[in-house]
């Protein structure tokens, strides 16, 4: 019992830290019974098409794109994050039960199910963001690794039990009535967090440009705007590639629903594993070359999926390989960078940055999707499928030359530290004093003069 109390991770023997992770593991697992269900839901119960069915897709992301920003200036200006936290899970259990209620009373309706779609996805905007700041305030910088490594195996493991307790619940229960289980991973998550109470650190005073102040700080930090500008290649280039892959697979590749389940779930198991092994990872080579190499990792076998052809048995080699290898790639990619992300953004802007973030993935996310659609159209699926997964691969354009690869630790000061200040250019650099030789006359009032606007022009700045 004692060798294996010694295994538990330092992280997990702390009060805090446990419910927080088991609040965020348990809220994960119903996001997995969610993604099954509704959509069943429309399909199955409200005999939904595709157009309709894009529409509840498009009700889904368009809070993440359109409130992101401005929930991130809202949220720095208060305190009490946890709160909101707990309000936003409470929230979204109501929301939730609102569709098997429907459904008992005859009630429910393709329009309710979108307007919960959005709303569901307007309380995770906040739960996210304010997320960001209980993060930081429950582990220590020099465990941001350990800390983000732990959540994300939660999440790769959501992903290999998820769909399958949904999947499972939808056929003893029906669609409508597996939410209630969704629901239930709500309230105890909001138990839990409601259990725990970090040090948060002050709201931040509003003042003028305070709504786009962190994404011009973004903007301005030459890591986070490689980053944000790598992400937001991998996202765009990921949605087209996603748009197409069912449809490529089972129509050009000739798979069935059960080979297809095979390799998803091997991009599971391949989660779980990355996830154990970035913490050694990023020990061994630091924490830039290890983001480096998580972006490799995502994207480079994604170009085995175009490649796919021949007998059965190779294609779903590999396929399962281009899944099992990109899974491992991306929780390299999501722990290293989610650790550097947290050390870099300083707390008065934490929300406003995070939110700022969650905008550039959201909004790449739809523009994918129907380039994926349209050039899928007009080319053909694998032709597209080539543009998509080396299209991806050009995040490494943006981060080679920007200081990303030479960081081996997080950085020291970064948590409270703002990028360099722009000079301003009205401003314009102070004139080189005129060369005297020495004893000339006047030498020593223009000595005195050249102080004295020196002095002047260093108080004004």
């Amino acid at each position: 019992m004692s060798a294996l109390a010694a295994r538990v991770p330092d992280l997990l023997r702390k009060r805090a830290f446990r419910r927080y992770w088991t609040a965020l593991s348990v809220s994960l697992v119903g996001d997995q019974i969610s993604l099954i269900a509704i959509p069943l839901v429309a399909v199955l119960v409200l005999d939904a098409d595709a157009a309709e069915m894009g529409l509840l897709k498009t009700a889904e992301l368009l809070p993440a794109l359109l409130l992101s920003l401005p929930a991130g200036a809202w949220i720095d200006g208060r305190s009490g994050r946890r709160r909101i936290m707990v309000a936003a899970d409470l929230l979204r259990a109501v929301l939730v039960l609102s569709l098997p209620v429907a459904y008992a009373l005859d009630a429910l309706t393709l329009t309710q199910l979108y307007a919960v779609a959005f709303a569901i996805g307007a309380f995770t905007v906040l739960f996210d963001i304010c997320n960001a700041t209980v993060f930081v305030s429950l582990v220590p910088k020099d465990r941001f690794v350990a800390g983000n490594s732990l959540l994300n195996g939660s999440r790769a493991m959501a992903f290999v039990g998820g769909p399958g307790v949904g999947g499972l619940l939808v056929q003893l229960l029906a669609a409508p009535l597996a939410l209630l289980a969704d629901a239930l991973t709500f309230l105890c998550s909001a138990v839990m967090l409601a259990r725990i109470a970090p040090a948060e650190p002050p709201p931040a005073p509003p003042a003028k440009g305070y709504a786009t102040e962190g994404l011009r700080w973004a903007l301005r930090h030459p890591t986070m705007r490689a980053m944000f500008a790598a992400s937001g290649t991998v996202q765009f280039f990921n949605l087209m590639f996603h748009t197409l892959f069912v449809l490529y697979a089972t129509t050009e590749l000739g798979l069935g629903a059960g080979a297809l389940g095979v390799i998803l779930g091997s991009g599971a198991i391949g989660g779980v594993i990355g996830a154990a092994v970035t913490g050694r990872v990023v020990s061994g080579v630091g924490i830039g070359p290890t983001i480096l190499l998580g972006f490799a990792g995502f994207t480079v076998p994604l170009l085995l999926v175009p490649l796919a052809g021949g007998p059965g048995p190779l294609i779903i080699t590999l396929l399962f390989l281009a899944e099992f290898l990109s899974s491992v790639g991306l929780m390299l990619l999501d722990i290293s960078s989610g650790s550097l992300l947290a050390a870099l953004m300083p707390d008065s802007l934490r929300s406003r940055v995070t939110g700022a973030s969650r905008t550039v993935n959201y909004g790449f996310r739809p523009l994918g999707a129907l380039a994926g659609g349209a050039l899928g159209t007009v080319l053909g699926l694998r032709p597209t499928l080539w543009i998509a997964t080396a299209g991806a691969t050009l995040c490494f354009v943006w981060l080679l030359p920007s200081p990303v690869p030479r960081l081996r630790v997080l950085p020291e000061a970064a948590i409270n530290q703002e990028p360099p200040p722009v000079p301003d250019p009205v401003d314009p650099p102070p004139r080189p004093a005129p060369v005297r030789r020495p004893g000339s006359p006047g030498d020593s009032v223009g000595t005195a003069c050249r102080i004295k606007r020196g002095g002047r022009r260093k108080r004004d700045m």
